[in-house]
């Protein structure tokens, strides 16, 4: 998880330049998001990575794709266990900071995703009784809202919260 973190912060400080001025967000605009899932998936905790890319395809609207990998512990007497999920989904965001909003370094958006989760679990003692993965495998619908904040005119650092892959998003994004 250092390794990870610690090249998000050289990613941010390497950034992406340009001379072009800030910009909320515009039509066209190519988006790349870098983060950490923190708070957990079905409310289990632990951290996860995970990335989405999305284009503009109106004034407003950008659609595009996530994938997210999330784990955690569990243990009980002794037991231990292991939830992994990853999350590959398609996701668009409403970017409607620009109704109201007088800085062109804050974008701020809301949107829908819809994909399938893969649930694993392992138990490396191979305890098989009532706790398993009672978690599965499926159909993924979310929801999120989000911030990111400039302070290049390509780069920016995020947060979102909501029912995605993680109740709370943070890292770093890119706009081409």
């Amino acid at each position: 998880m250092k390794k990870i973190l610690s090249t998000l912060i050289v990613i941010a400080i390497l950034g992406v330049t340009s001379h072009s001025a800030f910009a909320q967000y515009e039509k066209g605009d190519k988006l790349l998001n870098v983060g950490l899932n923190l708070g957990g998936t079905y409310g289990g905790g632990g951290v996860g990575v995970g990335a989405s890319y999305e284009v503009g395809i109106h004034e407003f609207i950008s659609v595009g794709a996530q994938a997210d990998f999330t784990t955690w512990n569990y243990g009980f007497s002794g037991y231990k266990w292991r939830y992994n999920f990853f999350t590959i989904a398609a996701r668009g965001s409403y970017h409607y900071g620009k109704h109201f909003l007088k800085t062109d370094k804050l974008d701020l958006y809301a949107g829908p995703s819809l994909g399938y989760r893969v649930s694993s679990f392992s138990d490396p003692d191979g305890y098989s009784g009532f706790y398993n993965d009672g978690y599965g495998s499926g159909v993924f619908v979310g929801i999120f809202a989000g911030a990111k904040y400039y302070f290049k005119p390509t780069t920016a650092v995020f947060a979102e919260v909501g029912y995605n892959a993680a109740p709370l998003k943070i890292g770093i994004s890119f706009k081409f």
